[in-house]
């Protein structure tokens, strides 16, 4: 099966392998887990912020950074697409009592300054209006195709957020996708946020985990949270193991982009196939088929059953996301069974 519904689907690595089996361990709750240490000061130094927390999911590192950030019964800004407000089960509002405020994302994935602007009530004063104590953004935006928010945009919503006094968390799921896409360093798309939450288990390629960073006193919030939620681990140095190495290597995200242009290109010959290359900026692809030809759901159900996993990801689109188990040829037996498909080649 050539496996393109997400990065989530990869595999660890021998060397991966090899180094959760060697890792010294002892008890994380305790702060007494050598490699979980390792890799929450490696995680941090990355970024560029004080702290980390190392985290059994990307839903809990966001939800334990909202619950650090902002109390019961306020309200944060968080855009209509995003991963947050779309597939995180509503976490804020039920276990932390945070009010979701969606605010429209662009097809490029900002939110605008104007949209933000509308969620602050014209009296902070009155009680009928919950007052935003967060702003979200999420880099790279998932469902606006895997695309990049440009730094000056960041920086934007940086003073935007200054001058309300109001924090930003960022969802950087793929924020390492976001700079080997942009040939930034990390560490400068991470400085515009107070607090960012990145999954070692996406095109980073560990098996489990997701790591927040921080300044010291959020990540000791967030620790607190982490605990409250379940996610205190033990010897949690054999999931951190696989991190370090993750986020080392991070550098072969590139060849996951360039699988994806490749598929890209590869579709706009397909005929039927609506998708444009340009927009690829890291390793998804957004496609549309031809419904009156063969419903979508048929279409997934036909391309898996010849081999090839694709995703349904809303608005009439199929997500196919390339990543360290996907390789060149993997990209073109792809395209032919697409093509075979649609078009019965």
């Amino acid at each position: 099966m050539i496996e393109l519904r997400s990065d989530t689907f990869t595999l660890p690595t021998p060397a991966m392998r090899d180094a959760m089996v060697r890792a010294p361990l002892g008890d994380d709750v305790y702060a007494e887990d050598p490699t979980v240490r390792e890799l929450e000061e490696l995680a941090a130094s990355t970024l560029g912020k004080q702290a980390a927390c190392l985290t059994p999911s990307g839903t809990m590192a966001n939800l334990a950074t909202i619950m650090a950030h902002a109390p019961r019964g306020a309200a944060m800004l968080v855009g209509a697409e995003s991963d947050i407000y779309i597939y995180e089960a509503g976490g804020a509002a039920v276990c932390g009592g945070v009010t979701y405020l969606p605010v429209p994302n662009q097809p490029d994935g900002r939110l605008l300054l104007t949209d933000l602007a509308a969620g602050f009530p014209d009296d902070p004063d009155d009680p009928q209006f919950a007052v935003p104590a967060l702003i979200c953004l999420e880099n790279t935006q998932n469902r606006c195709g895997g695309v990049i928010l440009p730094l000056a945009y960041l920086a934007e919503v940086r003073r935007f957020a200054d001058e309300r006094g109001v924090p930003v968390h960022l969802d950087g799921a793929r924020i390492f996708n976001a700079a080997v896409g942009s040939g930034v360093d990390v560490a400068e798309i991470a400085r515009h946020a107070d607090s960012v939450q990145f999954c070692l288990s996406k095109g980073l390629g560990a098996p489990i985990g997701s790591v927040v960073v921080g300044d010291a006193d959020l990540i000791e919030r967030v620790r607190r949270v982490r605990k409250m939620l379940g996610g205190g681990m033990r010897q949690a140095g054999i999931i951190a193991a696989a991190g370090i190495i993750a986020i080392r290597e991070h550098g072969r995200l590139a060849e996951d982009h360039a699988n994806a242009r490749r598929l890209a290109e590869g579709l706009a010959t397909i005929d039927g196939i609506e998708v444009d290359p340009a927009s690829v900026q890291t390793n998804i692809v957004m496609f549309r088929v031809p419904e009156h030809r063969l419903t979508r759901a048929r279409f997934l159900a036909e391309a898996h059953a010849a081999g090839v996993a694709l995703a349904e990801l809303g608005h009439g689109r199929v997500r196919a996301v390339t990543h360290s188990g996907v390789a060149g040829a993997d990209v073109d037996r792809a395209l032919t069974v697409i093509d075979a498909v649609l078009n019965g080649r």
